[in-house]
């Protein structure tokens, strides 16, 4: 296997976030150059396929795995803004929900799979990566093949390429900026917590120190079966359930969750804890690529979620570095009850729009 340093498992660790913030530039540059959604989202996808192919193609160079992991991954997560755009165009509104969520349940059926037999993969292999990297490859050339199958979707032209154009709606639009503020303080608190998962249970100074089998049971296994079973319920109830009422929903789900998991102090402990987190997070991620398109006007879709996109990215750098810190300063306890306070808060800041949905219906 590869000696990376701290900052090379750094980069890799940043690449998904770096995207979700680059996306905000992307979507102004697609809007400028009026190219189609489905183009645009595919070129990226074909350079992320390069990416892993160079992995793939130069197995053991460590110089050449954290450029080409850097670049898959970063470019992946590019056309996030674009995807909603082109989720709002083609599925109805009636039953996006239910839609997205069939498409997420196969998606993790078959991330499941994958991983099981890339396990197997690794260790028949001595660790040999190359395979794994020339099937993500292909994936990637997949995903876009398929995505230039579909009807062209495109975005609102632009005569003029403003990068931070899409900043104007949070000014204009004040329940947007509400919004945005309340998953920024949510978003920060959840991924605080989700960085030290399994530092918590692998670290001998925490009082538990597991293994890899029963840290891969409590941090992929259980919440993987998790989001299977659940995430088609999520789909279905965001469809009939009011916005607000289901964003404080699912907040109590990872609230639970994040508590059980750092305070109680035992295996089941733990285990229910991911449970109770992994019911938040399918309906979070339901919420997450969806959520634009209850708000935005049908031809902005995209210049909104590349704003969403983009605070995801900058709090996700953020806590990644900060929780290792935090929790060798106070310990990953405190860091779990600052968490849920965010999380708490964010809820808070939900509940005059709740009250007023409330007693309209």
């Amino acid at each position: 296997m590869l000696d990376l340093g701290s900052l090379a498992k750094s980069l890799i660790i940043a690449g998904p976030a770096c995207g979700l913030i680059l996306s905000l530039f992307s979507v102004a540059i697609v809007r400028r150059i009026g190219w189609s959604a489905n183009v645009s989202a595919a070129l990226g996808w074909m350079v992320a396929s390069m990416g892993y192919g160079l992995v793939a193609m130069t197995e053991g160079n460590a110089h050449a795995f954290v450029v080409g992991a850097v670049t898959g991954l970063t470019t992946h997560t590019l056309a996030a803004p674009l995807q909603a755009q082109i989720y709002r165009e083609h599925y109805a509104d009636s039953i996006r929900g239910r839609l997205f969520s069939l498409m997420g349940t196969s998606r993790a059926i078959v991330a499941a799979v994958f991983a099981f037999y890339a396990g197997r993969w690794l260790f028949e292999h001595d660790d040999s990566y190359a395979g794994l990297f020339w099937v993500f490859s292909g994936a990637s050339l997949m995903k876009a093949f398929f995505t230039l199958c579909m009807e062209r979707v495109y975005l609102r032209k632009s005569m003029k390429l403003s990068i931070l154009g899409s900043f104007g709606h949070l000014k204009a639009d004040p329940v947007f900026r509400k919004l945005i503020s309340s998953w920024m303080v949510l978003g920060f608190g959840n991924l605080l917590c989700m960085a030290l998962f399994v530092e918590y249970i692998t670290n001998p100074i925490y009082n538990f120190g597991f293994g890899a089998e029963k840290v891969s049971l409590i941090t992929t296994t259980i919440p993987m079966l998790v989001f299977i079973v659940s995430i088609v319920a999520w789909g279905a109830i965001y469809d009939k359930v009011e916005f607000y009422r289901l964003r404080v929903i699912i907040n109590v789900f990872f609230f639970a969750g994040l508590l059980v998991y750092y305070s109680v102090p035992s295996f089941w402990g733990l285990c229910f804890g991911m449970v109770l987190h992994g019911i938040g997070k399918s309906g979070g991620v339901v919420l997450w690529s969806l959520w634009t398109t209850k708000f935005a006007p049908a031809d902005k879709v995209s210049e909104y979620m590349s704003v969403h996109t983009f605070f995801t990215g900058v709090r996700g750098i953020v806590s990644a570095f900060l929780a290792f810190e935090l929790a060798q300063w106070v310990g990953p306890t405190i860091v779990a009850i600052i968490g849920a306070s965010c999380i708490f808060i964010a809820s808070l800041m939900l509940l005059p729009e709740l009250k007023a949905n409330w007693k309209k219906g």
